[in-house]
């Protein structure tokens, strides 16, 4: 598997030190299990951070940051050492925990529009962020949007293309609110995304916007 797209510095430095939000968290540990580069890169976070608190003095580092970082750390070395051992299949370990050992096609998928369904992972009480997976046919084209916020896509199966290139399984598009794009399926089968989002999509056409209560994303 080549993966041409991988996570932004700052995601993978805020993933180390345990502050990105619930859903984001699952999809660069789901990302992390496909990707070396990104592995090597959560891995390298660590070891800084590791470092920085043993530097730092006992009240410089309150007792709930550090026990969020190192519970994260802990989890994404399992997470990975785990998934490193074993086959790779459309569903990596993070995200087939959630979905208690389901695959994709046995998923209860919500059809929101032609060629377009969605299913929803439930995440903790009071979590700011939402996790869904997006299904979209060959040849779908979603409507130009932007984002309101830190968005984070994990492709599975299929394969989209967008301005900045063409998305594949393992590739993962980090996105913030000043990205716009439309990205369009180019694989011949369905195309089935992974995406943490903290706001709801920015659609450009109004008709796009009146649809979006609907169709839910």
């Amino acid at each position: 598997m080549k993966i041409s797209h991988h996570l932004d510095d700052a995601t993978v430095v805020a993933f180390a030190a345990g502050t990105l939000g619930e859903a984001h968290r699952v999809v660069v540990s789901a990302h992390v299990t496909m990707c070396r580069v990104c592995r090597d890169a959560v891995r390298a976070a660590e070891a800084v951070g590791g470092m920085v608190f043993q530097e730092q003095d006992g009240d410089a580092v309150s007792d709930g940051c550090r026990a969020a970082t190192l519970a994260s750390l802990d989890g994404a070395a399992q997470t990975m050492a785990v998934k490193v051992r074993g086959p790779l299949s459309d569903v990596p370990l993070p995200l087939g925990n959630l979905l208690g050992g389901k695959s994709l096609a046995d998923l209860k998928w919500k059809v929101r529009a032609p060629g377009v369904a969605k299913f929803d992972i439930e995440m903790s009480p009071g979590s700011r962020t939402r996790l869904q997976l997006m299904r979209l046919g060959s040849g779908r084209k979603m409507p130009d949007h932007g984002h309101g916020g830190e968005e984070l896509t994990l492709i599975l199966k299929g394969s989209y293309s967008d301005h900045t290139g063409r998305y594949l399984p393992g590739d993962v598009a980090d996105l913030d609110e000043e990205t716009e794009h439309q990205p369009m399926v180019d694989s011949d089968e369905d195309c089935i995304c992974l995406i943490a989002t903290e706001a709801p999509t920015r659609f450009k056409s109004i008709w796009a916007r009146l649809a979006q209560p609907f169709v839910g994303i």
